[in-house]
């Protein structure tokens, strides 16, 4: 009766690239007569395959998904599930779906085929070669439940995909589950390699987004951005703002060290338990969350202690622990003085803070507040994970002389200094007589110059400035450093200071007292060149309203030349 009267209809579930928000395609799913046992796919299929209507039941939901597609919003794909056995049939491979696609006026290139695992593929050869025909037509092929059932690593092997998805039980408690990000880690990798590209099946809430964008996880479909619908429905501002938000965040972090990073960007928002909850209500959550290894304590809104798991099932293992603490409340086996640190911690700091514990509480969990209210924790692993992390992302892009961050990372940060409506100054420093001190002294010599002049920069800028800070080593003897403030004159004074104090150390005491040193100039003729000296060229947000960082540069040169002018460290700010 379904296929004779033709009672089946299409829902659509947006497929969204989780690095802006954009929606990049639909799903099509089937739907038989609403409210009837028959009205989702599991047992709509099921019951056809029983009565040997695959076939007619596929062709059915094929051809009501593609009859709404001309409603799509442009430049969006239509993903449609596909059997494999359906592929394999004549009737398939004859054109039939070409037809259809004319008749609704639908492209083929904006059809992407998804093979569901609902049947085993014994001869991959073939099943290449029939795929291979469609993609040819313009097709591209998807594998669905990647991780489940028959999708496993030969078919990934042998159909080589455009796309990826995998399955919703491998993404469900991602954000918890340290095994399930290391095989969703292994895909991404494994994507990057291939340049198939990859989509989280099951996405339901916001703690498995913000995991699989720190992986890096291009796209992603599931009820958090929005349930299957008859319309071809986007997803609500306040998702795609979020997930903007934290791909800023995981952005910005390439500034960061752990002096700078606050504890608050790795902390998980977590459910907060009352003082007065029962051994037994704990135990129960234990087992519901078996990946939850402490429960935090608050009252009214703030943190007063902490239940960790090993330690509750350590006291329920004693004689006559389950009588005695299963019905009395939680607060007899707490931990009243759990390390509790506001969001804006350094995670260097909470790292010392962290091995300074006692060794049974070592491995605790970290209670993060944030204006003195709960706000979630994070553990020793996630500490030292993020830690690691950083250090190695910021000797990827430093300077291998002087550690600083290199030149993307400066651009980097000057483009978002631009943007913001603080106050700031960028100072550019410069060596003069540098290359004559090159040719006398040597490469090695010169070097240790460099070094000097990071070193004096950065203790100087660490000491004085009054607010966040960023120093660079843009190459050779060019640095830079950017202060939210606009008050410079005191700092330049003291980098000069030190400069001129130490700089000669790295001359022989007749060169330096005689205060030149001899050698060829750019065009071969001998020359007297000064003792090296260090010029600052400041650019104050206060005075100028740059757009660009080419406006930024091109102003910071002005003023540079204005320093090369004196033959002596000095500083001018414009």
């Amino acid at each position: 009766r379904i296929l004779g009267e033709k009672a089946v209809y299409a829902v659509f579930q947006p497929i969204v690239s989780i690095a802006d928000g954009v929606v990049v395609g639909y799903e099509a799913l089937a739907r038989g007569p609403k409210n009837s046992p028959l009205e989702y796919p599991e047992q709509l299929f099921s019951a056809a395959k029983e009565q040997n209507k695959v076939w007619e039941l596929e062709l059915l939901c094929r051809t009501r998904a593609l009859e709404k597609a001309k409603a799509m919003p442009a430049g969006q794909k239509l993903f449609i599930n596909v059997d494999p056995a359906i592929i394999n049939d004549e009737r398939f491979q004859k054109g039939l779906t070409k037809d259809i696609l004319a008749f609704y006026q639908v492209e083929a290139t904006d059809v992407i085929f998804e093979i569901t695992e609902k049947t085993a593929i014994n001869d991959y050869k073939n099943f290449r070669q029939i795929l291979d025909n469609y993609i040819s037509q313009g097709y591209e092929i998807a594998i669905d439940d990647t991780g489940s059932g028959y999708s496993g690593l030969q078919m990934l092997a042998e159909v080589k995909p455009r796309f990826i998805k995998i399955d919703m039980e491998l993404v469900r408690d991602i954000d918890k589950n340290p095994v399930k990000q290391a095989l969703m880690k292994a895909f991404y990798d494994f994507s990057v390699i291939t340049g198939m590209r990859v989509i989280a099946e099951g996405v339901e809430t916001v703690n498995e987004l913000n995991t699989l964008i720190q992986i890096g996880i291009p796209y992603g479909q599931g009820y958090y951005f929005q349930r299957p619908a008859e319309g071809f429905w986007g997803i609500a501002p306040s998702v795609r703002e979020h997930i903007k938000s934290k791909n800023e965040q995981k952005k910005c972090e390439s500034f960061h060290t752990p002096l700078t990073m606050p504890i608050g960007d790795i902390a998980k928002p977590a459910e907060a338990f009352s003082a007065s909850m029962w051994g037994a209500q704990a135990s129960e959550y234990f087992k519901r969350n078996p990946y939850i290894m402490g429960l935090a304590i608050t009252q009214n809104d703030e943190p007063v202690g902490l239940l960790m798991k090993d330690t509750f099932l350590t006291y329920l293992a004693t004689q006559y622990g389950l009588a005695v603490y299963m019905n009395r409340p939680v607060s007899l086996l707490m931990n009243r003085n759990p390390l509790i640190v506001d969001y804006y911690t350094p995670l260097e700091q909470v790292s010392k803070l962290a091995v300074a514990r006692e060794e049974a509480h070592l491995y605790d969990y970290i209670i993060v507040t944030k204006e003195k209210k709960f706000y979630g924790i994070t553990t020793v692993r996630c500490l030292l994970e993020k830690t690691t992390q950083l250090e190695i992302n910021r000797a990827k892009h430093s300077n291998p002389l002087s550690g600083l961050p290199g030149n993307m990372l400066i651009e980097e940060k000057l483009q978002e200094i631009i943007h913001e409506d603080a106050e700031y100054a960028v100072l550019y420093f410069d060596l003069d007589n540098f290359k004559a001190y090159n040719d006398v002294y040597g490469f090695e010599n010169g070097d240790k110059v460099l070094c000097l002049t990071a070193q004096v920069i950065q203790k100087r800028i660490t000491e004085l400035a009054k607010s966040e800070i960023f120093v660079g080593h843009i190459g050779g003897d060019d640095f830079i450093a950017i202060v939210k403030q606009n008050e410079v004159v005191n700092l330049c004074k003291a980098i000069i200071h030190d400069f001129d104090a130490r700089i000669h150390d790295f001359y022989t005491h007749e060169d330096y007292q005689r205060g030149y040193i001899i050698t060829k100039n750019r065009h071969g003729i001998e020359e007297k060149f000064p003792i090296v000296s260090l010029s600052i060229a400041v650019v104050k947000s206060m005075s100028h309203n740059f757009k660009s960082i080419a406006e930024l540069a091109e102003k910071a040169g002005t003023v540079k030349k204005q320093c090369k002018l004196t033959w002596h460290s000095c500083y001018c700010i414009a």
